[in-house]
């Protein structure tokens, strides 16, 4: 059985071909979920205290310095007491009164307090030794899902968009952590597909963008193809093919034709926008592709000007001198470095109320929080003409209003790379297509239709499925 699956940068879903007919994996009750992966840590009992020999140890040294210092203050005491009473008659009454009265504990106290300083002191080594050594793997959680469970437990591990890191130098041991990420992820896809299907799921089809995030260029690509078949195999694939995401949405739409159709496909996910030139449609198998174009920007790079441009000056941007990279790095959530750097940051000295706002967005869950927020309320704009943003978790009454205008401001730089993008496609084209297909969740956007249209007049512009519209195509691609 070889199944289709959509590795997106904000949802993932999966689906196959049954009997010539789509059937997609649920996750939960949804076709998709978002692609965040929630790993809680171990936390240590501390019923399973035992005093090992080291421990023991510890004790008697604390129990030595106690009963030392107990000593001590008892004769600093006795001194004291003896000046008073040289002190002459009408003085010493008051001299006295200022000697303090020292209790001399019970070798029974000293033993017990020392017994109650190790544990504890035991406890927070185990607390850290667990966050040093990372997460609990079996039992991770997914999706919104996910999000939720870090946000009330305020430990552990919260990946957001892993896919968005694996074109990027990984130092260390970052590659094995995000290897072991993107196998947790297609692993929990596997599971779900073959529980629904009734079979051992063992291949599939994975789409890819034409052009991966990178700091690296081509060689960002590899490497993000390279750990991706690496957590396939992981995940208990036994083959698994790669598939440009704009001709995987090629091959969906074919199916809906029955005319032939030169279609310029435009996919636009959270990550990437990508852009295939395809003969779909008529009686072939399967669509013609006879070109791919493709950028690393999408919804997330929206998401992330909406916030500094509608949001961050709540706490301070451009009205403090706070270094406005630090903004920068409290909207990327998706940056696991970025988030680290902003979350060490003091920002204590920068004068109130923008100084305490920045200490609590630094609380665990609160930039994903803010994220998610301002991520509704991009999608909220494109029917609506203001939408609030709450930000009680941070200041009771506090709240970020953003309208139409805004969101157009936010997306000004997004619409100018697609406008580049789509005009260098259109200059390589030897002629025109017949229509310009959009899929993809920005594709919901009003003023994608409208960029398309200003560059192809020409093309009829097919609204697809926009969350479903890839997955659809590597199905039915892993089915042919």
């Amino acid at each position: 059985m070889r199944i289709g699956i959509d590795f997106g940068t904000s949802y993932s879903a999966a689906g196959a071909v049954i009997d010539g007919r789509l059937q997609l994996i649920r996750f939960g009750d949804d076709h998709q979920f978002r692609t965040t992966v929630f790993f809680p840590l171990r936390m240590p009992d501390v019923a399973q205290f035992e005093l090992t020999e080291a421990l023991s140890e510890q004790v008697r040294v604390l129990v030595a310095g106690a009963k030392r210092d107990q000593t001590q203050e008892q004769a600093r005491v006795q001194r004291l007491r003896e000046e008073a009473m040289r002190q002459p008659a009408h003085a010493r009454a008051q001299a006295l009164a200022l000697v303090p009265t020292a209790r001399k504990q019970s070798d029974f106290e000293i033993q017990r307090a020392a017994v109650v300083a190790v544990r504890r002191q035991w406890a927070a080594d185990q607390i850290r030794q667990a966050m040093t050594a990372g997460a609990d793997v079996d039992n991770a959680l997914y999706g919104d899902e996910a999000v939720e469970a870090y946000m009330a437990s305020g430990t552990g591990h919260l990946v957001v968009s892993p896919k968005s890191m694996l074109g990027y130098k990984l130092e260390g041991n970052a590659r094995e952590t995000l290897l072991r990420i993107a196998t947790q992820l297609l692993s929990h896809i596997r599971t779900k597909a073959s529980a629904q299907l009734g079979t051992q799921v063992r291949a599939a089809v994975m789409g890819r963008p034409v052009r991966f995030r990178s700091s690296m260029k081509e060689a960002g690509s590899a490497q993000a193809l390279e750990i991706l078949t690496d957590a396939a195999y992981a995940a208990g694939f036994d083959a698994i093919d790669f598939l440009e995401e704009p001709a995987a949405a090629a091959y969906g739409y074919h199916r809906e034709l029955a005319a032939p159709s030169r279609t310029l496909i435009l996919d636009i996910g959270g990550g990437t926008t990508d852009i295939a030139l395809a003969d779909v449609g008529g009686p072939s198998a399967a669509p013609v592709i006879h070109g791919s174009w493709g950028d690393p920007v999408g919804g997330t790079d929206v998401d992330i000007e909406l916030s500094m441009r509608g949001v961050m000056a709540l706490f301070g941007k451009g009205i403090t001198p706070t270094a406005v990279h630090r903004y920068y790095e409290a909207s990327t959530v998706h940056d696991l470095e970025r988030q680290n750097n902003f979350r060490q940051a003091s920002f204590k000295h920068v004068d109130a109320p923008y100084g305490p706002r920045l200490e609590r967005l630094k609380l665990p869950g609160h930039t994903v929080r803010l994220n998610r927020a301002v991520e509704r309320a991009k999608i909220g704009l494109s029917e609506q003409d203001q939408v609030g943003v709450e930000l009680d978790y941070i200041e009771p009454g506090l709240r970020a209003q953003l309208d139409q205008t805004r969101l157009q401001d936010a997306a000004s730089p997004f619409l100018r790379h697609l406008g580049e993008l789509m005009r260098r496609a259109k200059a390589d084209l030897s002629v025109e297509p017949d229509s310009v297909y959009l899929t993809g969740g920005m594709s919901r956007s009003p003023y994608v239709p409208a960029a398309a249209r200003e560059i192809f007049p020409g093309a009829k512009i097919v609204t697809g499925d926009a969350s479903l519209g890839v997955v659809a195509g590597l199905a039915h691609a892993a089915g042919a």
